[in-house]
């Protein structure tokens, strides 16, 4: 019975802030189906007077959408892969392997998670120039390709794992690489499942660095495409809002695949020696 009180009681406290997070994303789709005037009415309305596509229309109408949205899903897939491969390749041999300088390489690595990506934009910048990248998906996905965070992920979800089933392969005669691609990374599925969301998400949603990196409206991505909606004097925001919708919706989608894993990785993978 207490157990029961307890659960309510925290329903009670969850429901309320719940209900907080969700309104920005009721109110952006309820806006989506409004008139522009509607939306620029004060004070605001509430509810629509009826259902506008007005601004499905257009953004889905924009021959430069379709292209858009293919960038965002090429830069943020590649990003979702490279972040797999070598963050489970570098994340194994931090946990695993004993080489010299690899505490300081570990120390080194996870103290740029904490500089801003701002004080990094124009080396960066400077970087992709003399690769010849800017203005492509490729200034885009380099810098993407794996991040400390994955690595650091990796690390702690495989030290949490017990050895034995490694050691038990290697008297066998499996390779590394066949121990982490046979054993390890099919036991890892929550860590793969937390760094490939967290990755789209972070690539899906990026704005500022494609701001910098790209020129061409054939190479925006949705992100940078949709500042295009909004002008100087005039600003369709049922366009916005509506182009807004359609961009979060692959997020949603693809946090709600993977919600299961995200509380048995964060707790498997919690801070180690």
């Amino acid at each position: 019975m207490s157990t029961r009180r307890t659960t309510f009681a925290w329903h009670l406290l969850l429901a309320p802030l719940a209900l907080a997070f969700a309104l920005p994303l009721v109110w952006l789709l309820l806006s989506s189906v409004m008139s522009d005037a509607e939306i620029n009415r004060f004070p605001p309305a509430l509810w629509p007077d009826g259902i506008h596509l007005g601004g499905y229309r257009y953004v889905l109408g924009n021959a430069m959408f379709p292209r858009w949205f293919l960038n965002s899903l090429i830069v943020s897939t590649v990003a979702v892969a490279s972040n797999l491969l070598f963050g489970a390749l570098g994340g194994y041999a931090f946990a695993r392997m004993r080489f010299g300088g690899s505490r300081l390489m570990l120390g080194l690595m996870l103290a740029t998670m904490v500089v801003p990506f701002q004080l990094t934009m124009i080396p960066t910048f400077l970087v992709m120039k003399w690769f010849g990248l800017i203005d492509t998906l490729g200034a885009l996905i380099v810098p993407s390709l794996v991040t400390p965070f994955a690595v650091f992920l990796f690390r702690q979800f495989f030290l949490s794992l017990p050895r034995e089933m490694e050691e038990a392969a290697w008297i066998d005669g499996c390779s590394r690489l066949r121990v982490l691609f046979s054993i390890v990374l099919p036991l890892a599925r929550p860590a793969l499942a937390t760094v490939a969301v967290l990755t789209f998400l972070t690539a899906w949603n990026d704005l500022s660095w494609p701001l910098i990196a790209i020129n061409h409206d054939t190479q925006y991505t949705l992100q940078l495409g949709l500042t295009t909606f909004q002008g100087q004097h005039h600003t369709k925001w049922s366009a916005v809002m509506a182009g807004n919708v359609i961009t979060v919706l692959p997020v949603l989608i693809a946090f709600l695949l993977a919600q299961k894993t995200f509380v048995q990785s964060l707790t498997s993978s919690g801070i180690k020696g």
